[in-house]
């Protein structure tokens, strides 16, 4: 039966040939890249942009992450965003990746989420972590307590939101008892645990819910974390079989010097990150010009080693290799690429290297 525009195929379908000679469905997401000398609403109409071009391009689903007090990227609140994206497109997926339930109380998510699917019903996915989204001080500012939700907390936090969003609570259950529920319900909304670690492929697990492995965040615990996944894999009324989508960083450019000269920003933001500095993203230029100690250099080394970046050629070997080593279902690129027309070219490339269907015909 064909899918209407703007649905998924059901979960653990097989692509349905939109996606051309991609290994898996290709997705993205933006993490509202803020470079040094620009400014957060420029980031965020760039965003807008590149979700339209992902659109037109073919790419499954454009997911938003959450940031908090972080200049490098202007995504607060993927919830308000979202429901700009939705009016800025006509029919890709959007979702978060993701909210962060360690700041929001699973009801507040429900409801947003909520409204969002009222509004662009069929269209919206719901990707939740436990990370903070920035440093610890963050969730003391959002009134939230504690270092951050543990294993048992998450997944009693995405069984709460769950719960909310199906209007599904036992009878014993306080809510149940005391009537409080979510308006608009969103019995059908795709729910997705996000995580670098295991635990969010174990809470994954437990309830029977697709699981989205941040290899761009943690590329050796994700590959374990999607192990632990498939092998703990409780099948639910929402999915029979495990579902894996897999984040990676991409630059792509016309010639390898090039892509591993746009690659290199996004290292020396993290390595400034690593020494407790909040920086945006810096330029190509002061990437390629700073002088580097060797403890620098070799963690520069090993993070651009972890981007799949290169000519189209070399980034289409990567992401098929990378979908081998995983069995991803999905693939989901996300990019550190300073100038917003190299971050669009970027995109472009991979979309025609793998032979995308335009979504606007």
């Amino acid at each position: 039966m064909e899918q209407r525009r703007g649905t998924d195929p059901p979960i653990g379908a097989a692509p349905d040939g939109r996606h051309g000679t991609s290994p898996a469905p290709l997705s993205i997401l933006d993490l509202v890249i803020t470079g040094v000398g620009s400014r957060p609403a420029d980031a965020l109409q760039q965003t807008t942009t590149l979700a339209q071009a992902a659109e037109r391009w073919g790419y499954r689903r454009f997911w938003v992450a959450e940031h908090h007090s972080f200049p490098a990227s202007s995504s607060p609140a993927p919830a308000v965003l979202l429901a700009h994206l939705g009016a800025a497109t006509r029919f890709i997926r959007l979702g978060s990746g993701g909210v962060m339930l360690t700041n929001h109380a699973p009801l507040i998510v429900a409801e947003q989420f909520g409204v969002l699917n009222a509004f662009h019903p069929g269209r919206i996915d719901l990707g939740v972590g436990r990370s903070p989204g920035g440093l610890p001080s963050v969730m003391q500012a959002l009134r939230r307590s504690g270092e951050g939700a543990g294993g048992s907390d998450f997944c009693h936090e995405v069984e709460e939101l769950l719960g909310f969003l199906r209007n599904d609570f036992p009878d014993n259950h306080p809510y149940r008892r005391d009537n409080v529920h979510v308006v608009p319900v969103a019995p059908n909304l795709p729910v997705w645990a996000l995580g670098s670690g295991t635990t969010g492929a174990e809470v994954a697990a437990r309830l029977g819910l697709p699981f989205a492995a941040a290899f761009h965040i943690n590329p050796v615990q994700s590959l374990r974390a999607i192990d632990e996944y498939r092998r703990a894999f409780r099948p639910s009324a929402a999915l029979a079989a495990p579902h894996v989508m897999v984040s990676v960083n991409v630059t792509c450019a016309p010639t390898a010097p090039e892509a591993e000269r746009l690659a290199r920003p996004g290292a020396l933001m993290m390595l400034y990150a690593r020494q407790g500095k909040q920086a945006a993203l810096p330029s190509p230029d002061e990437a390629e010009n700073r002088t580097y100690p060797p403890e620098e250099k070799e963690f520069v080394e090993s993070w651009v080693g972890n981007v799949i970046h290169g000519a189209p050629d070399t980034v289409r070997e990567g992401l098929t290799e990378l979908q081998r080593r995983t069995q991803a279902d999905e693939l989901m690129l996300t990019s550190m690429i300073y100038d917003s027309a190299d971050r669009l070219r970027s995109f472009a490339l991979v979309a025609e290297e793998f032979g995308l269907t335009t979504g606007s015909s």
